[in-house]
């Protein structure tokens, strides 16, 4: 059984998805978005690149890339912390693009825990070939605050 960190996490992100929760950019990049593997500190996610978050060209927006990374990479980390996060450092490289209904898989995993300082790595490649689409590298700081505490503030 997951606990209860990791079944915050996925029902954050899973309120996302669904629009519950957040503004029009992050609902607009994370949809379709599906979940295939979660675990303390990793998400593993498919993603059909939906028309809407498309450049002029028909290329996946490097603006709906970045968005994802955020949130995926974030979700990954409170999941492994369960503490609430601020980015402090956020960089993505681009090494290729995709276009609209292409098929691609979202890897987000914590890589170093330095205590108060989380650093998150997310991966996005094409499904099937595996080619690196966009990397993203996310430093996090965590607090001793939960997410209910910070609600009753």
């Amino acid at each position: 059984m997951e606990d209860k960190a990791m079944q915050r996490s996925l029902k954050w992100l899973q309120d996302l998805i669904k629009g519950a929760i957040g503004y029009g950019l992050e609902i607009r990049a994370l949809e379709g978005l599906c979940i295939t593997q979660a675990r303390n500190g990793f998400i593993r996610s498919n993603l059909i690149v939906p028309i809407h978050a498309s450049d002029a060209d028909g290329n996946w927006h490097v603006g709906a890339i970045a968005t994802l990374i955020d949130v995926i990479g974030a979700v990954a980390v409170y999941s492994f912390a369960n503490r609430v996060i601020t980015s402090v450092d956020f960089s993505n490289s681009y090494y290729s693009t995709a276009k609209i209904q292409e098929h691609v898989e979202i890897d987000a995993k914590v890589v170093a825990n330095r205590g108060k300082l989380i650093q998150g790595m997310v991966e996005v490649r094409r499904k099937g070939n595996g080619e690196l689409i966009a990397l993203g590298i996310l430093w996090m700081a965590s607090n001793s605050l939960t997410v209910s505490q910070v609600s009753r503030l």
